[in-house]
C-alpha cells in the first residue's frame, strides 16, 4: 500500500458550487480553470496508484457549538446559515464526490489538522507523503503545507487543483508555501513513484 495521501479539501457546496453562498466567489475562478475537471482526474489517478483518498470539510454542528465566534474567518457563519454539518452546503461537490473507503475528515479551523482526526489517520496509514488540493490556496492549503512539514511529512501542493478568491492571492500563497512543500502541477504528479 502507498505511503501517500491525496487530500481534497474544502471543496464543498457552500464554498465552491455555483448555487453556494462561495459560488459567486469561487466558481467562476475554478470554472475558468478547470480545477473540478482537474482534481477529478487527479483523484482517479491517486485511486489507480492505490493511494487513499481523504475529503477535508469545514463544518460546525447545527447549534454552531464550535463556530469561533470572534474569527474574521468564521465569525459569520452562524448568522448566514453557512458551513453547517449534516446539509448540502457541508458536502462534497458532485464532481469530485467520494467513496465508500474514502476518509472524511471534519474541521472546525483553517486547519486541516487541529482538533481532527487527520493526525491519528494518517499515523495509523503509515503516511509520509501529503499532496494537497483544494480552496483555498492561502487558507487550508497553506496552513495544511506548514503544518504537514512541521510534523514530518512531505507535502506536494498541487497548484492547479487548488484556488484563491484571485490569481494574485492563489500566487501569493504558493510563493509562501515554496520554503515548506513541494509545489507541482497535476501532470508533473507521479504517485507511482510516492
Amino acid at each position: 500500500m502507498s505511503r501517500a495521501v491525496l487530500l481534497v479539501m474544502d471543496m464543498i457546496n457552500d464554498l465552491i458550487h455555483p448555487d453556494g453562498p462561495g459560488g459567486k466567489t469561487y466558481a467562476p475562478i475554478i470554472a475558468q480553470n478547470g480545477i473540478l475537471e482537474r482534481t477529478a482526474a487527479l483523484i482517479a489517478k491517486a485511486r489507480a496508484a492505490g493511494l487513499r483518498v481523504g475529503y477535508v470539510r469545514v463544518g460546525f454542528s447545527p447549534d454552531y457549538v464550535q463556530c469561533p465566534p470572534s474569527s474574521p474567518v468564521f465569525s459569520a457563519a452562524r448568522e448566514r446559515g453557512i458551513f453547517k454539518l449534516g446539509g448540502w452546503g457541508t458536502e462534497v461537490h458532485e464532481a469530485i464526490r467520494p467513496l465508500p473507503g474514502d476518509l472524511d475528515i471534519v474541521k472546525h479551523r483553517v486547519s486541516p489538522f487541529y482538533g481532527t482526526s487527520l493526525e491519528p489517520t494518517l499515523r495509523a496509514l503509515g503516511a509520509r507523503t501529503l499532496y494537497l488540493t483544494g480552496v483555498s490556496t492561502n487558507g487550508v492549503v497553506h496552513t495544511g503545507a506548514r503544518e504537514a512539514h512541521d510534523r514530518d511529512y512531505a507535502p506536494v501542493v498541487v497548484e492547479d487543483c487548488c484556488a484563491g478568491v484571485s490569481a494574485e492571492e492563489h500566487a501569493n500563497a504558493l510563493f509562501c508555501m515554496k520554503r515548506f512543500a513541494r509545489i507541482a502541477t497535476a501532470a508533473e504528479v507521479d504517485f507511482a513513484a510516492a
